[in-house]
């Protein structure tokens, strides 16, 4: 069984910001992250999402740095973690990833994000067409999270 073709990291781009209403995609640490900041109004606004392609120097437990390998990071809500894997887990020493029976270097398979899924954020390694469509619903989770943070800051 040969492995699933990878969405273009342009379709996930696209899509985050042409159907998420005041995003506003920054580089930043390595990756391209994603703030909920309509009109500019904070520095950065609330963040939500990220697409890494690369290791970074305390993010290495995907091994992102093979060829071809990209990794979409999304920040849903408590709720929905625990609808995905239970509890989120413990938060992890500096430089350590995560305690649990994930395998973050697999492709097209959504996890908790190594470092942040003490937080409630997930990731997927090169998701495949059928991987990004899952997605995409826990984007939109995520989105209204940053909507509801971002008016709280707001105030």
């Amino acid at each position: 069984m040969s492995k699933p073709t990878s969405v273009p990291i342009t379709t996930v781009e696209n899509y985050i910001t042409s159907k998420l209403p005041g995003v506003v995609p920054t580089s930043a640490w390595g990756e391209v992250s994603y703030f909920y900041n309509p009109g500019h109004r904070l520095k950065r606004g609330t963040y939500f999402a990220t697409i890494k392609q690369k290791d970074g120097e305390n993010d290495k437990g995907s091994g992102i740095d093979r060829e071809g390998v990209w990794r979409l990071n999304i920040g849903i809500s408590r709720a929905s973690f625990a609808d995905l894997f239970g509890r989120p887990p413990a938060r992890p020493g500096k430089g350590a990833i995560i305690e649990g029976p994930w395998d973050f270097t697999q492709l097209d398979q959504i996890t908790p994000h190594p470092i942040y899924g003490w937080m409630s954020w997930i990731a997927v390694l090169s998701p495949s067409e059928v991987t990004w469509r899952t997605c995409i619903p826990l984007l939109h989770d995520a989105y209204e999270r940053a909507r509801t943070l971002y008016a709280k800051r707001m105030r």
